[in-house]
């Protein structure tokens, strides 16, 4: 039996991606070499490991086959590591996930920075809610993940993330260098109805208000765009600021409450080899851009971080 580590990251991407064309393009490489790769596997074990249905999804050999892959590939990519800190060179691509408001607001400036410090590592983004992407880091979905007050563990600290209010440049508090909750009170609120929403209901809370927003908004860009309209106003975090056109502004807001945006690999295996050269340079690029930039009144420094250590879990 020749059962290989390309065949069995083919198999692995089927079931994450849900079908051979998007695992082939999350791989870069052709469908029929991933179709090729994950029939090799089938033959070598004499039974199907995946239905080719849409999505795809694996048999009962499969399941069982499944977790045993994962660990395969985690221990391969700790041979990588080692080889990777006794050579001083890493490589590799590693699969990055993060909330919309991060990856909109954050990553950009970070994918930049690695691309013009770590060449050779590729990072791939993958988007979505604060569930999914814990979800997605647990299970080998994802390599790495941007996560919203996470519980104590190393990872690097990339913001601490205040919340601020957003309103219509022409809106009477917009030249108040702070706004107070409870003086928005007449206005209509938006809501997008995500990971922050807990936030903004405490931030309520804490103002004494009751939490009532009057229209909740799926998609950022279409509550921004909201607020132009003049139709509400509403609290976004500080990440969020690159996104904001020049007729809203975005200012501090009391109560002050902030979110920790900490980058950070799987609590219960090997990190991905690249990914410890990820944070070390994200740290050092947010500290000089915090060291350039004033910083906002309630904002913490970016690259403040727990000890990362030289074997991250």
């Amino acid at each position: 039996m020749t059962v290989n580590l390309p065949q069995l990251r083919a198999f692995l991407a089927v079931v994450d991606a849900g079908g051979f064309s998007a695992a082939a393009a999350e791989l870069g490489m052709s469908q029929s070499a991933v179709s090729h790769a994950v029939a090799a596997l089938e033959r070598e074990l004499a039974a199907p490991l995946l239905v080719r249905a849409t999505p795809a999804r694996t048999t009962a050999l499969g399941a069982r086959v499944l977790p045993h892959a994962r660990l395969a590939l985690s221990a391969a990519r700790s041979v990588e590591r080692i080889a990777a800190d006794a050579t001083g060179t890493t490589t590799g691509t590693v699969r990055l996930a993060a909330t919309p408001t991060v990856c909109q607001g954050l990553v950009p400036g970070l994918l930049r920075h690695w691309r013009e410090e770590q060449p050779r590592i590729t990072v791939r983004v993958f988007e979505g809610d604060s569930a999914e992407i814990a979800g997605w880091l647990e299970d080998g979905t994802t390599d790495a993940a941007v996560l919203i007050d996470p519980p104590p563990g190393p990872g690097v600290q990339l913001a601490d993330d205040a919340y601020r209010a957003l309103l219509p440049r022409d809106h009477p508090l917009a030249d108040e260098p702070l706004v107070d909750l409870r003086d928005l009170e007449d206005d209509q609120f938006l809501i997008s109805p995500n990971g922050c929403e807990a936030r903004i209901r405490t931030l309520h809370g804490l103002a004494g208000l009751r939490f009532s927003p009057t229209h909740r908004v799926r998609d950022l860009a279409t509550l921004i765009s909201m607020v132009q309209a003049g139709i509400g106003v509403t609290v976004l975090s500080e990440v969020s600021r690159s996104l904001i056109p020049s007729d809203l502004v975005l200012l501090p807001v009391a109560p002050q409450t902030s979110r920790r945006l900490v980058l950070t690999g799987p609590s219960d295996r090997p990190w991905h080899p690249a990914l410890r050269a990820l944070a070390d340079a994200a740290v050092g690029h947010l500290a000089r851009v915090a060291s350039q930039e004033p910083v906002a009144e309630g904002a913490g420094a970016a690259g403040a971080h727990q000890p990362l250590p030289r074997h991250a879990p």
